[in-house]
C-alpha cells in the first residue's frame, strides 16, 4: 500500500520522515540490509547471506505498493534512509486475514531514539485502520531494548522457540513470540 509521508521529531529532536518505499529505494534497502545484519546478531541473517539484487528489491518493493494490506515503512533523517518497519499479513487465508506480522530494524546509529516506537506505533495503527485484529513478531530472546519496546506497546509474549538461530561460532539464541491485540 502506498503510505502518504508524514513527519515526526526523535527524542533528539531530529526531524524523522515516515514514508513508503519506493522502488528508488532498492539499492539504499539493499546496503540497509548488510549493513544492520553485520551490526547486530537479532536479525535473521549473516550480511554475505543477503544477495538480493536490485531488480528482486524493486519487484518486492512494487508488491507491498499494489498491496491493500501490506506496507514497507522507511524512516529518513536528513534525506538519509534509517530503518524500516514491514506490515505483512500472516497468509493470504480468508482464516488469517485478521493477523499480521510486523517487523521492524534500524541502523544502531538511530537506536535509542524513539524512532522505532514511532514506526512501530505508525504501523500498528495502519494495521488497525485496514482491519487486523491482532500483529505478532518475532524476537531474539536476549533483545531486551527490544522486547522492552514491544512491551511498552502492548505486546505481549505467547511462546517460545529455542535454539531459533545458530550463529557462525556455534552459539545459539532463543526466540520469543509476542503478539498484541488491536
Amino acid at each position: 500500500m502506498k503510505f502518504e509521508p508524514i513527519s515526526a521529531h526523535d527524542k533528539l529532536g531530529r526531524e524523522i520522515i515516515l514514508r513508503s518505499a519506493e522502488p528508488s529505494d532498492a539499492k539504499d534497502l539493499i546496503d540497509y540490509l548488510k549493513i544492520t545484519a553485520g551490526e547486530t546478531p537479532f536479525l535473521i541473517r549473516e550480511p554475505d547471506e543477503i544477495t538480493i539484487t536490485e531488480e528482486q528489491e524493486i519487484s518486492f518493493i512494487e508488491s507491498k505498493l499494489s498491496s491493500d494490506r501490506e506496507l514497507m515503512l522507511i524512516a529518513t533523517a536528513d534525506g538519509k534512509h534509517i530503518g524500516n518497519c514491514s506490515l505483512m499479513s500472516v497468509a493470504p487465508f480468508k482464516r488469517y486475514s485478521h493477523r499480521c506480522e510486523i517487523a521492524i530494524a534500524l541502523y544502531q546509529k538511530y537506536c535509542d531514539c524513539g524512532i522505532g516506537k514511532i514506526m512501530m506505533q505508525t504501523v500498528l495503527d495502519i494495521a488497525k485502520s485496514l482491519g487486523y485484529e491482532q500483529a505478532e513478531l518475532e524476537v531474539v530472546s536476549d533483545n531486551f531494548r527490544a522486547i522492552e519496546l514491544y512491551t511498552k506497546l502492548g505486546f505481549e509474549k505467547y511462546g517460545s522457540f529455542p535454539k531459533n538461530m545458530k550463529y557462525s561460532n556455534g552459539t545459539y539464541a532463543d526466540s520469543v513470540w509476542m503478539m498484541k491485540k488491536l
